[in-house]
């Protein structure tokens, strides 16, 4: 699902400035999954099994550090770098997490409500109902 929602982001970017989508890597890269799942993952309010902040254990990595562990954060928790990795891109493409709350600053050439527009024509398009 983390690799989905990535490349959607990176293609939806490259469609909106006229460019045609990156080259996919022609072949795949050797080795195996992690298959690391944290300890404290359980089905709690979704389909799969999620990680709640307040279950994730000091071994395992702290996928909600400088996130507010909102569902969209939770869903991709089963593996952990996936919710870094995402959050990372979002944050280049849309907000870093510190400011999606901070509605007083205006970090970008558009304004907060601008960037709203946009991600909800961007969610529309994309048949997003979240």
């Amino acid at each position: 699902m983390g690799v989905v929602a990535s490349t959607v982001v990176v293609d939806t970017f490259h469609r909106g400035l006229g460019l045609p989508a990156p080259a996919l890597p022609g072949s795949a890269v050797a080795g195996a999954p992690r298959r690391h799942r944290p300890r404290g993952a359980r089905p709690q309010h979704h389909w799969v099994a999620t990680l709640a902040p307040a279950d994730a254990e000091s071994d395992d990595p702290n996928p909600y550090e400088g996130n507010r562990a909102a569902n969209i954060h939770r869903a991709l928790s089963l593996v952990p770098a996936e919710v870094t990795g995402f959050f990372d891109l979002v944050g280049a493409h849309y907000l870093p997490a510190a400011e999606m709350l901070d509605l007083g600053n205006e970090p970008r050439a558009i304004d907060r409500a601008q960037i709203e527009l946009l991600a909800a024509r961007v969610s529309a398009l994309n048949q997003c109902v979240y």
